[in-house]
């Protein structure tokens, strides 16, 4: 036998699972194969099961016959715990921590806080948390926008092996009760804002025992009943009571759960997806692979990081030594922040970037003909150099490019775009004016973040990537909706998901754990994909009737159609969407008896309902009634 597919063998079998007798798995070269990877240049496709199974499994070319499951560099990380200590070791004195709002809530330049301190601060948090009777295991929820002290209590959880829950307002009062009660949360940190909404159902959550409320004052916090069980406390006190008697830390193991993420389901019911510390650190180690951070960067943080994506990018940062300055909490200020940070690393969503390409393209045609001209000459000169692999001219970047650059603080080197898809052209004309790498990824909260990732280098647009090198990607046949392996020229199917960052499960429900976790480890994500020539994944279609809007938030049409047809003056109703889009579009049918008494009762003559159908009168009434219902319904 070749001593190539002699050595391709032995790396194989080294990772196979041994038999129940304890023997290797049995695996012999096939002569007609000769290739046990077939390179696909960004992936590398394996047979699912090395004797009889299809060529259908993807991996990163990256690391194709090993998951990543560590940092390569640091293989010793294994929890998030483990990670941030190395960052403190290596970068104590570095900036991490920066925010703009100050102490009395005006806002100034940003003031930072190094990892040193950080390190301080989660120690005292941690330990206060522990003399307030918290135990390794127990849940505490973080319901605050992003601010220095998310982070914190992130670390403190980690440090002591408590599980952190993020909570978020988009949910409704409705689902946070019911993420609290579900979690068995114990501490909730929050700001005066959410406080007041924690206060309105503080008797329908009683496994809470206390409420640390950050930016809050002790003199100017409400009395609770003695009754009510909960103590109620700054962040400040906290902070102060931990300092003054530290308790050692209790390291988690990395199987044990960091966070449990609620996310919305299609019955209205939010859905805990269950991560341990090796899904996190295993899926922001894949990424490592395939980027590059360093101290020297500087990361804008504003997306929720009640969010996967946002919370393995805080991981990610910190591995590197990035400095994480915060938004000020208004995104209609953004703009104001960016300015001020000058961030090098950009994260956003495709709401986002559509409204930097519509500014960009309206003042360019509000510029004048010859000005408007020359910007279609630059553009067109650095597109092609770039797709050519050429160093575009400097020229153009001098005249045209670096007043665009600076809306975004002039520094920025690498921008990520997640949460729903981003449209081809809008990331081309994004990598041609900002000039630096635009990388798109897909991925899930089940799924620790990312599933697959745009390369850096490959100017190709219409796809996601390839998959994480901490992932293996297969697509599922789904002859219902005439997709299959089969399929020319690019096979198509459900994309299925395996390998170390998936999570283990939905908490307390087994039934959607196993709907979409199937024996083999394999999570069915619901969505439809395609491969690409060299090994690019494309998403299609989606099986389940469940999609993002472009802003990232999920809808589930059936639900909300279900809603409006208890209005009274509906028939049908007919809710569409994409993730192009961030607003839905609905298509009713009025009920005619209901519209014909309607109109009677006002005097209005009906003998033509289409006629009544345009009147105001008739369409304000609809909408309002329609908003009523919607409004009981909390959508």
């Amino acid at each position: 036998m070749d001593s190539s597919v002699e050595r391709r063998l032995k790396l194989i079998q080294a990772h196979l699972t041994p038999d129940a007798d304890g023997s290797s798995s049995r695996i012999s070269a096939n002569p007609t194969a000769g290739e046990f990877v077939h390179d696909q240049t960004y992936s590398v496709v394996l047979p699912e099961k090395l004797q009889t199974g299809k060529w259908n499994v993807y991996r990163s070319a990256h690391s194709p016959l090993k998951l990543v499951k560590r940092f390569p560099d640091n293989p010793d990380i294994a929890t998030l715990h483990d990670n941030f200590v190395r960052a403190v070791n290596n970068f104590r004195d570095y900036k991490y921590l920066g925010t703009r709002v100050q102490l009395d809530g005006t806002v100034g330049e940003y003031k930072w806080m190094t990892y040193g301190e950080a390190s301080t601060a989660r120690a005292a948090i941690g330990s206060g948390l522990y003399q307030l009777g918290l135990r390794p295991g127990g849940c505490v929820g973080v319901y605050f926008t992003n601010r220095p002290e998310w982070l914190v209590v992130d670390h403190a959880c980690a440090a002591y092996s408590f599980i952190s829950v993020p909570l978020y307002d988009t949910l409704g009062p409705d689902a946070g009760k019911f993420i609290v009660n579900h979690a068995g949360i114990e501490v909730i940190f929050c700001v005066p804002s959410t406080l007041n909404t924690l206060l309105g159902f503080l008797s329908e959550i009683p496994s809470v025992r206390v409420i640390v409320v950050v930016g809050g004052i002790d003199e100017h916090l409400p009395s609770l009943h003695s009754t009510s069980g909960v103590k109620l406390l700054s962040y400040t006190s906290l902070l102060n009571q931990g300092s003054n008697n530290l308790v050692s830390f209790f390291p988690p193991k990395p199987e044990d759960v960091a966070t449990v993420c609620y996310t919305s389901g299609t019955t209205g019911t939010p859905k805990g997806v269950v991560l341990s510390h090796e899904n996190l650190i295993a899926s922001v180690a894949g990424m490592v692979v395939k980027l590059e951070f360093y101290p020297t960067d500087v990361y804008l943080s504003y997306l929720p990081l009640a969010h996967i994506y946002e919370r393995s990018f805080q991981i990610l940062t910190a591995y590197c030594g990035v400095a994480i300055g915060f938004y000020q909490g208004d995104t209609m200020k953004l703009m104001d922040d960016i300015a001020s940070l000058r961030p090098t690393i950009f994260a956003s969503v495709p709401r986002i970037y559509n409204r930097i390409y519509d500014g960009i393209i309206s003042a360019v045609r509000s510029s004048g003909v010859l000005k408007e001209r020359l910007f279609n000459v630059a553009y067109n000169s650095k597109r092609q150099a770039i797709i050519a692999g050429r160093k575009p001219a400097a020229i153009w970047d001098r005249l045209i490019f670096n007043k665009i650059k600076d809306k975004l603080g002039g520094r920025v080197r690498y921008m990520a775009s997640g949460a729903s898809p981003l449209s081809a052209d809008v990331m081309e004309f994004l990598r041609v004016c900002f000039g630096c790498d635009l990388v798109e990824g897909y991925g899930m909260t089940e799924t620790s973040c990312v599933v697959t990732s745009t390369d850096i280098g490959d100017h190709s647009t219409g796809h996601v990537g390839s998959p994480n090198p901490a992932s293996e990607v297969k697509l599922v046949d789904v002859p219902e909706m005439n997709y299959t392996a089969e399929d020319q020229p690019y096979p198509r199917g459900e994309i299925c998901v395996r390998g170390p960052a998936v999570f283990r499960g939905y908490y307390r429900d087994e039934i959607q754990t196993r709907e979409v976790l199937d024996e083999e480890g394999w999570l069915h994500t619901g969505d439809i994909g395609l491969w690409l020539p060299s090994g690019r994944l494309k998403i299609i279609d989606r099986k389940k009737n469940i999609f993002k809007l472009a802003q990232g938030e999920y809808i589930a049409p059936e639900k909300i159609e279900n809603v409006y047809a208890k209005c009274k003056f509906v028939s049908q109703c007919f809710v569409y969407g994409d993730s192009l889009n961030s607003s839905l579009v609905g298509v009713v049918c009025v009920d005619q008896d209901v519209l014909r008494d309607w109109a009677s009762s006002l005097g209005i003559r009906c003998d033509d309902l289409e006629q009544v159908c345009r009147d105001p009168r008739a369409r304000a009434a609809v909408l309002a009634e329609m908003d009523n219902v919607g409004k009981l319904a909390q959508v």
